[in-house]
């Protein structure tokens, strides 16, 4: 497994939080700094509890992800970035269905990254004053032992009607998550239509989750 793959898959789940869907009230961060660093500690500290119950039925990932990291992630927005000039061809509900299966399908995505935490160290650095910017960046790096460290950055967003943050995006040693899933996706959806590849992320999200086993 090559270095993006490894950190798309591992660190995404541990640290990569974002949802336009807040189903429950959760606290809210006008500091993305806190908001990674906080977010990221109670995912892994659940994920250490949930140790030995997820081993018997990793599907509980899938809970621990919804529960923690979900309301951190502005899916709507990541969605439509997804499906780009695309969407002057969609109707409401065809968007409205893309975005709902868009979010199951990270779900599951981000719950399958969680079996091969082992313990890597993830060190975020410290916080700055982002003043009125709507955009922000908050890099870390992860520290396996034996391994060179990985360079993550976190892409976080603060829309005109709100003062909290959410997250958008992650790019990996230089590669955007996002843009790898539109450059995936917005062929399909140019082709078969977003409606076709709704049901194809649909279909995607329903596979089970399976432990996967530590990396020689």
């Amino acid at each position: 497994m090559n270095i993006v793959n490894t950190v798309s898959r591992l660190l995404l789940a541990a640290t990569f939080l974002i949802s336009g869907f807040v189903v429950a009230e959760v606290p809210r961060y006008t500091d993305p700094y806190q908001m990674i660093s906080t977010v990221a500690d109670h995912a892994f500290s659940r994920l250490a509890e949930e140790k030995d119950n997820i081993q018997q039925n990793p599907e509980i990932l899938r809970t621990l992800v919804h529960d923690e990291l979900l309301p951190y992630i502005d899916v709507r927005y990541a969605a439509f970035r997804v499906i780009g000039n695309h969407i002057r061809n969609t109707t409401e509900e065809e968007r409205d269905a893309f975005v709902a299966a868009f979010q199951e399908y990270m779900i599951s995505t981000y719950a399958g990254t969680f079996t091969l935490y082992r313990d890597q160290r993830v060190i975020i650095e410290p916080g700055q004053d982002v003043g009125n910017r709507r955009v922000a960046t908050v890099r870390t790096r992860v520290i396996d032992p034996g391994k060179p460290d990985i360079n993550i950055e976190f892409k976080l967003i603060r829309h005109r009607d709100s003062e909290y943050w959410q997250v958008f995006d992650m790019v990996a040693e230089g590669i955007s998550l996002l843009d790898s899933k539109r450059a995936e996706l917005g062929g399909m959806i140019r082709q078969q239509g977003l409606a076709r590849v709704t049901e194809l992320l649909q279909e995607r999200a329903k596979q089970p989750i399976e432990l996967s086993e530590p990396e020689e």
